[in-house]
């Protein structure tokens, strides 16, 4: 069994200490978004295939990073690195002050242990098109020494999405926008074209209309990567939650409502004061998040 922690959440930035009592602990429980059921997660060594971490803020986990690779079961990160400004993700560290702990991480796991993601690409009239091309062949010039592979993905337009952005928009006097499909598939080439010439492999994630044969569909939860790690291959199964996903079965540790970085464009938040009195009230030792 692969264990994701988590794409509901950002576990590594804020629930470090609950994630390391809970190996302590051996086991989670997760209580499905949808039916409210309770269900029990093992994370004994021996029950678990690998790990996938998703997090904009590596920092806080590197000593629970440590603790897995002794135990000799595999992991690796999804980061979420965009660089917006902070009008759109007001929580979230700049590239500067996480630089030494994310070439921390390549240098002791290697690059199959970080995968890249500028996700999503958010236009609005802080970051037209024009700036996302300056902006990730920044980005794509610094992590090509990191990594071999960038996930790249327009926003979703959830409910929440837009709510959460036009509060943001007109308390922070910015506008957004929702492109045709034409207009995100220019700018998804140039951006597949940037990563290509900085040695990155550019993936897509669940957009499956915008697939090329420079842009092909990701594996966030990719048993394939995990074995490259482990040296041995993993006996998993594929098992994509909509179309255009590829990933591999897993079981997701975290829950919605619960991130504070504040994103205005996050599909895991009601709002980002709901977040904030979640971590508040978050209790390190409970076996549920």
């Amino acid at each position: 069994m692969i264990v994701s922690a988590s794409y509901r959440t950002d576990i590594p930035a804020f629930y470090s200490d609950w994630f390391d009592n809970r190996l302590d602990a051996g086991f989670v429980e997760v209580k499905n978004p949808y039916s409210r059921k309770l269900s029990l997660v093992s994370l004994l060594p021996e029950d678990v295939d690998g790990y996938v971490f998703w997090t904009r803020n590596p920092r806080p986990f590197l000593g629970n990073l440590t603790r897995i690779a002794k135990s000799e079961t595999p992991f690796y990160i999804q980061l979420t690195t965009t660089g917006y400004p902070s009008f759109l993700e007001p929580s979230v560290p700049c590239l500067e002050q996480l630089k030494p702990a994310l070439e921390t991480l390549a240098a002791d796991y290697g690059d199959d242990s970080l995968v890249w993601r500028y996700d999503p690409v958010f236009i609005s009239s802080l970051t037209p098109v024009d700036w996302h091309l300056e902006n990730f062949a920044n980005l794509a010039s610094y992590f090509h020494k990191l990594t071999n592979e960038v996930c790249i993905s327009f926003t979703q337009i959830y409910q929440k999405t837009t709510k959460n952005s036009n509060v943001a928009a007109n308390k922070h006097n910015f506008t957004w926008s929702d492109p045709t499909d034409e207009e995100k598939m220019h700018l998804l080439s140039e951006l597949a074209r940037i990563a290509l010439e900085n040695g990155l492999t550019p993936t897509i994630c669940s957009q499956p209309q915008f697939e090329t044969p420079s842009l092909r569909p990701a594996k966030c939860i990719d048993g394939e990567r995990l074995g490259r790690i482990s040296g041995a291959s993993l006996n998993v199964k594929r098992r994509g939650n909509r179309p255009g996903c590829l990933c591999a079965e897993s079981r997701d540790i975290g829950t919605y409502d619960s991130c504070p970085h504040g994103c205005c464009y996050c599909y895991a938040n009601r709002t980002p004061e709901i977040a904030k009195k979640f971590l508040k009230e978050h209790n390190p030792q409970g076996s549920l998040l």
